[in-house]
């Protein structure tokens, strides 16, 4: 596994065991289709939220959200409809949130969750 996959999958788990912690239930992750890639599906509540993981090894380059694009947004509405399809879900409420990760070797891991980003 390249190193950027590694950091990528390392910063998921961060991000799911944070929403867990607050009581918001992992329901899966890595989902993949041809449209594209959810890095984590998520409850909470009876709100389904799909969330987007942006992981880095240092804000050097600048914060993980600022990777967030209206595109990439946008395609995740799309992605939460195929995915519910896939697994035959009711989609109710819906929620985009994204997280963004520091994963810094010498600190705690930084975390920056926002509700609803889309």
């Amino acid at each position: 596994m390249r190193a950027k996959d590694a950091l990528g999958h390392h910063g998921e788990r961060v991000a799911a065991d944070y929403l867990e912690d607050r009581g918001i239930r992992v329901i899966d992750s890595n989902w993949r289709c041809a449209s594209g890639e959810i890095d984590l599906v998520a409850l909470d509540g009876d709100e389904l939220v799909i969330v987007e993981v942006k992981t880095r090894s240092s804000r050097r380059y600048g914060d993980p959200l600022e990777a967030l694009t209206r595109a990439k947004l946008a395609r995740l509405r799309t992605l939460a409809v195929l995915w519910a399809r896939e697994h035959q879900r009711v989609i109710g409420p819906l929620r985009i949130d994204a997280v963004g990760i520091i994963l810094d070797r010498h600190a705690e891991p930084s975390v920056d969750h926002l509700k609803g980003v889309a």
